[in-house]
């Protein structure tokens, strides 16, 4: 059976990659990380938006990030918009090597389960500068793991190249937008209640001013 494990946050993009991974595998489960985020609501999105479409969501809970706190979305007294302090060139939602660590236990998850595709959401076109988010760097860690436990397991990342107009088409394309729209979240405050036409969030957040501009060139590209 050709099976798949999507590494799911509940957000627009790994939701969209969930519609994506559905249209090509006979079976695909879904994977979500508890790390002590501040914005917990997405993990409750991720479960609702798994039984909404059928699909099996597991819940991963670990603390190592929180015991770090080295980053702001993690740490409440950090400005979420603000440059991360110890890397004044990255911002201050970057959680250092987050992908590693989630990329690594997805691995692990996906050879219990004998899954062998992964598929996530990283993108390096439009999105918030976080350096684990790039081609090069998901390749070098999936040689890495494999390599480590014998292992072949394929990572996808259908988004890589898509700008966030792009992925609300393809959103759209697998029957998945109204999903994305109504149920999924990307705001870093955490505001699931404040809805604008490109789902619900603050409005203000890095993550929501992504989403909403990709939301207004998505419009006028590819509805008129």
């Amino acid at each position: 059976m050709s099976n798949a494990l999507v590494v799911f946050s509940g957000g627009q993009d790994s939701t969209t990659c969930l519609g994506w991974a559905k249209s090509r595998f006979e079976k695909v489960e879904t994977l979500t990380f508890d790390y002590g985020q501040k914005h917990r609501v997405e993990i409750y999105q991720a479960k609702k938006i798994a039984q909404l479409l059928g699909i099996e969501n597991f819940v991963l809970k670990f603390d190592a990030f929180s015991q770090l706190g080295d980053s702001a979305l993690i740490d409440s007294g950090m400005d979420i918009s603000s440059a991360h302090k110890h890397k004044p060139n990255l911002p201050a939602s970057f959680v250092p090597n987050r992908n590693a660590v989630f990329f690594t236990l997805a691995h692990a998850y996906a050879q219990k389960q004998g899954i062998n595709h992964i598929i996530t959401g990283i993108n390096q076109t439009d999105y918030s500068g976080y350096p684990d988010c790039r081609q090069n760097f998901i390749e070098s860690l999936e040689l890495a793991l494999n390599l480590g436990s014998e292992s072949i397991i394929k990572f996808h990342y259908p988004l890589i190249h898509l700008s966030k107009a792009q992925t609300f088409l393809l959103a759209k394309e697998t029957g998945i937008l109204d999903i994305v729209l109504q149920q999924s979240h990307t705001c870093y405050n955490g505001d699931h209640n404040t809805w604008n036409d490109w789902g619900y969030g603050c409005g203000i957040c890095p993550a929501c001013m992504l989403r909403a501009k990709g939301w207004q060139e998505y419009e006028e590209k590819f509805t008129k």
